[in-house]
């Protein structure tokens, strides 16, 4: 059986492009997918050698389904949809508001029946969760849907993972969990690196894992990507909803994140004419070290009250959430005394979907109250100045980070060595004391001490494609700073 996967995935895929002329997008197909997988699979679990009971209503099920055809089918499957998103738990969260895409009946019944010919079940864990990782992909790569920007690249959330290492019966969450790969490279770390009980085991698939997000859509994709992955029960582990709006109720041991890019949080008021405004979203939290409709320094400020006292984080972060003054000045200075900002790792530019992106990776531990502040020094990687990546020709490895994690030492991060030196200044890990931190103008966090290339040697220019990039990348960042002017001005 396991030898056939590579054929599925090429059927499904090949559907995929005949769905795709008839004006279904990725992002459709895959929810189209994603319903009908969970109700084959639901049908599957009522026959041996599980013969468990289906959680799917009688007339409901994949066998109503399969029964129908023409005008029919199109009209029960719509049935099926409405019916099951009333549902609770689950059932809810991968059904709620979902409508049929697929409008011709005869290609709805061609794609049940390629389900229907494969013993789902009967696939290795990871093989099925391989196949739907490899349609999320796919579906982030078309850059019409905008699903890119809930995708973040593997290999750096494998490599986040392999710094912070999570352990058996330790409880993680991701507030912004997109389609839920940080929360499957934990579950993977955690499956590889550990012999596990029986008790262990069941913790790590029940009790372990912890996500929210605000989009439906995408709720649904990261919990049918867990499920595929045999992580969660009858009760989902994705919530939907804005998880910036109250203080968290229940802390966890680890926290692995990449919050949405856009900087302002906005909520569409409609006046009396009809005409809609978007107003800047204010989230008045006592638990919060400052007020601001800055999205990014509030996820900031969301996930050190989501982690436990003594528990770790790792957040992606765009540059400015590292310099912009007023707000910005506020959330670092607390940072660095509450917790202990250990280690700031400086992206490349080109890696993600959204365009024009420059981030960082935040780690750190909350820490408990003190009078001296936690973060005795922060170290600095470099992966930025002098690296060229782009999506398609030269995308992000896992093999580029590896010197990162070296230089981290996750064994034991209080035993490192700087690569930087007076002699070798384009070593790409180097250290600052919180004295000269807190010394520089805003406690300005975006550092960088290596010499830029490009700026050097004007006859070795980069490829057209990393010149396009880097222009893109440099109006985004003017923009943002005339943003940032612009709020300023309407702040006094």
């Amino acid at each position: 059986m396991l030898n056939e996967a590579p054929a599925i995935v090429q059927r499904v895929w090949n559907y995929c492009n005949v769905l795709r002329d008839d004006g279904v997008s990725y992002g459709d197909y895959v929810e189209q997918l994603t319903y009908l997988l969970f109700l084959k699979m639901a049908d599957e679990q009522t026959k041996p050698p599980f013969n468990k009971t289906s959680i799917i209503p009688a007339g409901l099920d994949w066998q109503s389904l399969v029964e129908k055809d023409g005008d029919e089918l199109e009209g029960h499957y719509r049935h099926i949809l409405e019916t099951l998103g009333k549902e609770k738990g689950l059932l809810g969260v991968i059904f709620r508001k979902s409508q049929n895409k697929i409008q011709d009946p005869a290609k709805l019944k061609r794609l049940i029946e390629l389900i229907n010919a494969e013993r789902w079940l009967g696939l290795d864990v990871d093989l099925k969760g391989e196949i739907y990782e490899g349609l999320l992909q796919k579906n982030a790569e078309d850059i019409k849907s905008g699903a890119g920007q809930y995708f973040t690249p593997r290999p750096l959330i494998k490599a986040i993972v392999e710094c912070v290492r999570p352990k058996p019966g330790e409880t993680i969450c991701d507030p912004a969990c997109g389609t839920g790969g940080f929360l499957l490279a934990a579950y993977d770390y955690i499956s590889k690196n550990y012999q596990l009980d029986k008790d262990q085991k069941l913790f790590l698939k029940y009790k372990t894992f912890y996500g929210k997000d605000i989009v439906y859509s995408v709720a649904r994709l990261c919990v049918m990507n867990l499920y595929l992955h045999g992580i969660g029960g009858d009760e989902s582990p994705i919530e939907v909803g804005d998880a910036l709006i109250s203080e968290p109720k229940v802390n966890y041991d680890l926290v692995l994140t990449n919050p949405p890019f856009g900087k302002k949080s906005s909520i569409t008021i409609f006046n009396g004419e009809g005409k809609s405004d978007k107003e800047s979203l204010i989230y008045e939290r006592p638990d919060f070290w400052t007020t601001t409709s800055n999205k990014q320094l509030n996820f900031l400020q969301h996930v050190k009250s989501l982690v436990k006292i003594n528990g770790r984080v790792a957040i992606v972060v765009p540059d400015n959430v590292l310099f912009e003054g007023g707000a910005g000045e506020v959330v670092r200075r607390k940072l660095l005394a509450e917790c202990d900002l250990h280690t700031i790792l400086r992206l490349p530019t080109g890696i993600f979907y959204a365009q024009g992106v420059k981030a960082n990776v935040l780690f750190f531990d909350r820490k408990p109250a003190s009078e001296k502040p936690w973060t005795k020094e922060v170290w600095f990687y470099d992966l930025r100045t002098n690296m060229h990546f782009t999506l398609k020709t030269n995308p992000l490895r896992y093999e580029d980070l590896i010197d990162f994690i070296k230089c981290y030492n996750p064994e034991n991060r209080f035993k490192r060595k700087q690569t930087w030196s007076e002699d070798n200044p384009d070593g790409r890990w180097r250290v600052f004391t919180y004295d000269e931190i807190i010394q520089r103008d805003k406690v300005n966090l975006d550092i960088f001490w290596i010499k830029d290339e490009s700026l050097e040697d004007s006859e070795n220019l980069p490829d057209p494609d990393i010149l396009a990039q880097e222009i893109i990348e440099n109006l985004q960042s003017a923009l943002d700073q005339f943003d940032g002017i612009y709020k300023s001005l309407n702040d006094e």
